[in-house]
């Protein structure tokens, strides 16, 4: 009975062991350029669509069509997390890109990280979060029309 209970102790502790790892939530903060500068990003972000990190400056707002946030996830298997982060934030892009188009803007202005709800604002670095198995970036921002 004891060795049983030794044997289901040290079983126990090894699953605690095991799901503390995967419970990674490494936070990184990494540059927007280059995540924007990928071949990936550049083959599929619209340049007719403008994104503003911040307070950049901009051009006149002639219409403003909302704030919007997009909460992305992605699958960090195999990947470093500079990789997975890279692909979550262009998918995160992407889902602010189709709001501009479905709001009929040309711009997302003011944008910031937004992940679990904390508000990040750089010009020139956005939020990640990596584990083990996901990473996420979560963005927040107003969608806009300018002249």
């Amino acid at each position: 009975m004891i060795r049983g209970l030794l044997s289901f102790g040290m079983l126990l502790g090894a699953l605690l062991l095991t799901t503390a790892s995967y419970a990674r939530d490494t936070t990184h903060m990494l540059s927007i350029e280059e995540a924007m500068n990928t071949p990936a990003a550049r083959e599929r972000l619209d340049p007719n669509i403008r994104f503003f990190f911040a307070d950049t400056p901009h051009g006149e707002v002639v219409a403003e069509h909302g704030n919007f946030v997009t909460n992305k996830k992605t699958n960090a298997f195999n990947k470093t997390d500079e990789e997975a982060c890279r692909w979550v934030m262009l998918s995160a892009l992407i889902s602010l890109q189709d709001r501009v188009k479905a709001e009929g803007g040309n711009a997302v202005i003011n944008i910031e990280s937004f992940y679990k709800r904390h508000p990040m604002t750089s010009r020139t670095e956005y939020e990640c979060h990596a584990g083990a198995l996901m990473a996420g970036v979560a963005l927040r921002g107003d969608v806009v029309t300018l002249h």
